[in-house]
């Protein structure tokens, strides 16, 4: 490989690629081509950076320059002024960096974090082995297969303290333990790349930005447990992921690294891709293997439990991608860093994918026990437009709502739990006042009813009587004895469902029942929306601030606003179909919704 001056780093994730990342990389070629220059600076595409906000980001090398929201035609300007001739281009520089004597790892957006399972994305080239190798890639196979025996694999995975990052954070070290113990002619190692929960991201930034990892780790796990063949669970829903793990696999089997007689020693592992349909049923582990087998995607009775009788009737292994993507990592450095970072009980770093009313919306990885505090007002930047933080979703439809009381929790296994929410795989979504948490639960509810799979009563029934309820009081219908038949239904769900889609899909109607109470109080006594979301339980009104202006009137489709020049105007509630335009269009703040 030539040595080159200057590396341009261009994220080519899912989100900077949505945002034109791929024309920026062409215009940043045709321009240092057209400046004599392609031979001193090389452009590389990498995984994901972390700040979705500002994509697509562009970083360049040995500076650090991070430049963010670039679009195709400043391309020109980057390579003439900055390549050519060293001159920064501060309009484009991230705002916390525009100061020269600012370091990228220093701003509050980075300062906190801890990157383990990201720490490739952004840095390498994903569809290149040898930068994969470069940093490290492949050693710590290369140990484990020529210097340790399986046992002692599994007894440094327990000795982290590795739990599953998938949800229910299961000690990753035991599950390898229970598996390799079985007996069997065959075994499997699954990985679960489905990612069903609305607004996370993680697995798949991971498999866009480092699938190498990945798949190194897979081998690891099936020299560990006696496996010799695995299987890649990934939604059909992520092509640029799905495209360079084909191609990390292919360069793989071709450097033997991947398939027979690695390193020479006589272990062979060969891995598969299983396209998801999307189905948020098939994160459940017996419903994805389930799938993997070729059928429709539902769960299984357990016990017997994976470890024991999984994929296609064998004792098989089954974690997430970030799960596997701390592997490696824990084998290279060895299980006391892992185990010194993080609480008591959760030990390592989480990925997050932030999202919602928060101002730096993208991904995070953090030390277990950062608080949610530190997460959303100083890494993410806290609520835009002045608004206050209401509360946060962890864990998906799965999860709780965490209410503003108690915004200095620990973000471990343990504590979310106690305040009735969980970890999850890694979405969290921010919620400000203006957010009904009424209708933030009727929203998961509803996701959860469409995702059901429908094979056990409590859940199929269950939820969907949930979401009536629901419906019926941010329609302004409820009834006091609605809450209580709301808070009974969800513990008979729990107690009885099958899978843990259902056993945790009452869990947003009893964390916001618990902490917002009053908010299902006031829709159901008062009839009334304090968040003024709920349509049917909300007016818009015109003030004195009205100047008579029109402007509400000429934009109303309904003909609901009425009124003189110069003089103040009316609605007419009868007319109103609170869709909002006359409120956007004023410029007075003389409208309001109550």
């Amino acid at each position: 490989m030539e040595l080159v001056r200057s590396h341009i780093l261009v994220c080519a994730g899912t989100g900077c690629s949505a945002g034109g990342s791929e024309k920026v990389i062409e215009g940043l070629e045709r321009w240092l081509k057209s400046e004599g220059m392609d031979k001193e600076a090389r452009v590389v595409q990498t995984g994901c950076f972390g700040l979705c906000a500002l994509g697509p980001i562009v970083v360049v090398y040995p500076e650090g320059s991070f430049y963010t929201r670039v679009k195709p035609e400043d391309t020109e300007e980057i390579v003439k002024e900055h390549i050519v001739k060293g001159r920064i281009v501060t309009r484009l520089l991230y705002h916390e960096t525009a100061d020269a004597s600012s370091s990228l790892s220093e701003t509050p957006f980075y300062k906190k974090q801890l990157r383990i399972a990201l720490r490739n994305c952004g840095v390498i080239n994903p569809e290149s082995i040898d930068e994969y190798i470069a940093f490290d890639g492949y050693s710590a196979l290369g140990t484990v297969l020529t210097e340790m025996k399986p046992a002692d694999v599994v007894d440094i995975i327990k000795k982290s303290g590795l739990r599953g990052r998938g949800g229910a954070g299961f000690p990753t070290g035991l599950k390898w333990e229970l598996t390799a113990r079985e007996q069997n002619d065959k075994k499997y190692v699954c990985c679960n790349a489905d990612e069903g929960d609305p607004g996370a991201f993680m697995d798949r930034s991971v498999l866009e930005g480092d699938p190498h990892s990945l798949i190194e780790a897979m081998t690891i796990a099936g020299y560990a447990v006696g496996a010799d063949e695995g299987y890649i669970y990934v939604r059909a829903e992520y092509p640029i992921a799905v495209k360079r793990l084909n191609i990390a696999m292919e360069q793989a089997k071709e450097y033997g690294l991947l398939g027979r007689n690695i390193f020479g020693t006589g272990f062979s592992f060969d891995l598969h891709i299983r396209l998801g349909a999307g189905a948020f049923v098939c994160g459940e582990e017996t419903a994805l293997m389930t799938s993997v087998e070729g059928k429709r995607g539902e769960p299984r009775p357990r016990p017997p439990y994976p470890a024991a009788k999984g994929l296609f009737g064998k004792p098989t292994i089954l974690n997430n991608v970030e799960t596997y993507a701390n592997i490696p990592w824990i084998l290279q450095n060895g299980w006391e860093k892992l185990a010194a970072i993080g609480t008591e009980k959760s030990k390592g770093t989480k990925v997050f994918a932030l999202g919602g009313k928060i101002t730096n919306t993208g991904l995070v990885e953090v030390p277990m026990g950062t608080t949610l505090r530190e997460v959303v007002e100083e890494i993410g930047g806290g609520c835009p437009n002045g608004k206050k933080f209401k509360a946060a979703q962890t864990g998906g439809p799965s999860g709780g709502c965490i209410p503003a009381a108690h915004f200095d929790i620990p973000i471990d296994y343990e504590s979310l739990r106690s305040i009735g929410s969980m970890m999850g795989s890694g979405g969290l979504i921010v919620m400000d006042e203006d957010n009904c948490m009424v209708d933030i639960a009727r929203y998961f509810l509803d996701f959860t009813v469409d995702e059901s799979c429908g094979k056990c009563t409590p859940c199929r029934i269950g939820t969907k009587r949930l979401c009536q309820i629901l419906d019926k009081i941010t329609s302004g219908e409820g009834t006091m004895e609605d809450l209580d038949t709301l808070e009974e239904l969800c513990e008979h769900i729990i107690q009885n469902s099958l899978c843990g889609l259902g056993q945790s899909a009452p869990n947003p109607v009893l964390s916001t029942l618990r902490y917002f109470r009053d908010e299902y109080i006031a829709h159901v006594r008062d009839k009334r929306c304090p968040a003024g979301v709920c349509k049917k339980l909300l007016q818009y009104k015109i003030t004195d601030k009205c100047t008579g202006c029109t402007a509400c009137a000429r934009v109303c489709p309904t003909g609901a606003i009425s009124g003189k020049v110069k003089e103040k105007h009316t609605v007419d509630q009868s007319k109103c179909i609170k869709c909002g335009a006359c409120m956007e269009k004023c410029r007075f703040g003389a409208i309001i919704k109550e």
